[in-house]
């Protein structure tokens, strides 16, 4: 028999040798990547579906933002830097299609390969990528920039780097990357890496870099000039490297972005109806409704252009910081839900226009369901029951009240919550178990009025409850201080999510995130279903697989109370100056700094 079973065990060495050989043989670079099954574009492709290749360049406009700024670096933990420019400065390795859940298509990299199981992953350079300056692209300023943002740079791009086994060159224009981990999405993220030049920062300080230290990018705008907390302002480079790439049609239209800070948004919203702003993106649809009557709009000289998405809600509301007591107890969280009167407060300031954020993952495919799980999501939460609130597997919807100022119901019910949590009224002060009071901060940003507005109300039903609260508005550099360092009992929180959640998903609540100064998860959540149900994320081999994992996720999150949720962003709202034109095409994601004004063009 032993030369039957060597002959066997010969053969499916044979067979596997020639089956390893055959995936070598298929394996080809490719022009893009997707999380499942391929691309939608294909390697010919023209232009974005959302973008007008023939739209005319040129052009200026100016945008506004709220606070100031103290960086112009958005890599790094150090500083404010105008949110725009990770975005519109520097490029990856790859480019988004943002009419696509979750593929990727070659930017800086000409094309893309992967192991038979996404072990390592390979990008060839175009030899025509170019900086700013004029230097080439290279293998060298690829392999710099993961190292350096992996371990000295900004908390979201910490985790990826962990994740890397090793990084090197396999020729003169292609550079490998092997994970160490068992990860579908680890290809993608990689491309999606900012990269930035080596030689810039040879004997400097990447991390402790000043205002004066711009670094350089590759993408179609420049900082041309700036004003320390009051302007920037970015110009089209004339010799943009890739200019004629497809993924380039029709983007980066207008010659000249200038971003001006105001001190809140109701001052900027002046500056709009002044003139002085080219575009303005209303969140309230009450105001959104009532407050665009002046003479511009009814002349057409402004216009307003709604913009649907099919994107998740995100989560939006206030966060509880559970790292503090009284949050890390979840009867204390779900009593702060309950005294949070929605419906009162959401006709107060919006009419009643805009519905709840019912979960993390709302308004999409990937949402929880209602009512008890689903036999899917269930087989998932199971082994995590002891772990999980009992409504996690059963029914859990967010309190409602009947529109009142009242709400007595849920009141009742978030005080029946506290005095189980150990909380008494004494002489209309709530008090611990200790005779402490209970008292917390609510950190907001200086002239955010719509969260001053929303706490103002609710501070009262606080008040009713024996519960007293200070509001502290900061401005953006001590906010942002303050908040890398979890300093606070209660801030606002907005957390946006994609179509494709998955390793990001870990910075925004993963248990290591939790004391990781900087991280997104500014509520501390430590939970062992959450983790382990981000990894399933990453490992999922099907569509379907992922799916469920999402929604056994949202649910987590969600019967968690983590935040107290407000209203959902469904639709996009831009008030803006009416030569600015865009595409009829509308990407699945909707609004976005990729879209306007990434695909937007000036008419004279």
């Amino acid at each position: 028999m032993r030369p039957v079973c060597f002959r066997t065990v010969a053969g499916s060495f044979l067979s596997a040798a020639l089956f390893s050989l055959a995936l070598m043989a298929n394996a080809e670079p490719s022009h893009g990547i997707a999380m499942y099954g391929d691309p939608d574009l294909p390697h010919d492709f023209v232009s974005l579906p959302y973008a007008n290749s023939d739209a005319p360049k040129g052009g200026r406009i100016v945008t506004g933002n709220t606070g100031g700024f103290d960086s112009l670096n958005p890599f790094v933990r150090k500083g404010s830097p105008p949110w725009q420019l990770r975005y519109l400065t520097h490029e990856s390795l790859m480019g988004r299609n943002w009419d696509e859940p979750f593929s990727l298509y070659g930017l800086l990299a000409e094309s893309i390969d992967v192991g038979p199981n996404r072990e390592w992953v390979e990008f060839t350079l175009r030899p025509e990528a170019r900086f700013s300056d004029g230097a080439p692209v290279t293998v060298d300023d690829v392999i710099w920039s993961y190292e350096t943002l992996g371990t000295v740079g900004h908390p979201r791009y910490l985790g990826f780097w962990t994740k890397v086994d090793s990084i090197a060159p396999t020729g003169p224009r292609s550079v490998r990357i092997t994970f160490n981990t068992e990860d579908r999405e680890l290809a993608l993220i990689a491309g999606l890496r900012p990269i930035l030049q080596k030689a810039q920062w040879e004997g400097k300080d990447f991390a402790g870099s000043s205002l004066s230290d711009i670094p350089i990018g590759s993408a179609p705008y420049v900082i041309q000039d700036f004003e320390a907390g009051r302007h920037v302002t970015l110009r089209r480079n004339a010799d943009y490297w890739g200019k004629d790439l497809p993924l380039r049609q029709g983007i980066a239209n207008l010659d000249e972005i200038r971003i001006d800070f105001y001190g809140d948004g109701d001052v900027m919203f002046e500056a709009f109806k002044a003139g002085e702003l080219s575009f303005f993106r209303e969140f309230n649809a009450e105001a959104w409704a009532n407050r665009y009557t002046f003479p511009a709009i009814t002349s057409g000289e402004v216009i307003k252009t709604e913009v649907p998405h099919q994107k998740p809600s995100g989560i939006t509301g206030f966060a509880m910081n559970t790292r503090r007591a009284p949050f890390d107890d979840i009867r204390v969280r779900d009593a702060l839900i309950h005294a949070f009167n929605f419906e009162y407060i959401a006709d107060t300031l919006t009419g009643g226009r805009q519905p709840r954020i019912t979960s993390y993952f709302s308004g999409s495919y990937l949402a929880m369901s209602p009512g008890p799980a689903s036999d899917e999501a269930a087989s998932i939460l199971s082994p995590f029951a002891s772990d999980l609130p009992d409504d996690t597997l059963s029914a859990y919807r967010l309190p409602t009240s009947n529109g009142s100022n009242r709400n007595r119901a849920n009141m009742r019910h978030a005080m029946k919550l506290l005095s189980e949590a150990g909380y008494e009224v004494e002489d209309g002060i709530l008090k611990g178990p200790d005779g402490t009071p209970f008292s917390f901060e609510i950190l907001l940003r200086q002239g955010d009025q719509q969260d001053k507005a929303i706490i103002d109300i609710y501070r009262k039903s606080l008040e009713k409850l024996g519960i007293f609260v200070t509001v502290s508005a900061v401005d953006n550099a001590q906010y942002a201080q303050r908040i890398n360092a979890f300093d606070f009992d209660m801030t606002d929180y907005r957390r946006a999510l994609s179509l494709s959640p998955g390793n990001e998903q870990s910075l925004y609540w993963g248990s290591e995130a939790a004391d990781q100064e900087g991280s997104r998860n500014l509520m501390g959540i430590r939970s062992k279903p959450v983790d382990t149900l981000v990894a399933a994320l990453t490992s999922a081999k099907t569509a379907d697989e992922f799916k469920t994992t999402a929604q056994a996720l949202d649910r987590v999150l969600t019967t968690g109370r983590y935040v107290i949720p407000i209203w959902t962003y469904a639709v996009g709202r831009i008030a803006h100056t009416s030569d600015l034109k865009h595409p009829d095409t509308l990407p699945i994601y909707g609004d976005g700094v990729e879209w306007m004004p990434g695909v937007w063009w000036q008419e004279n």
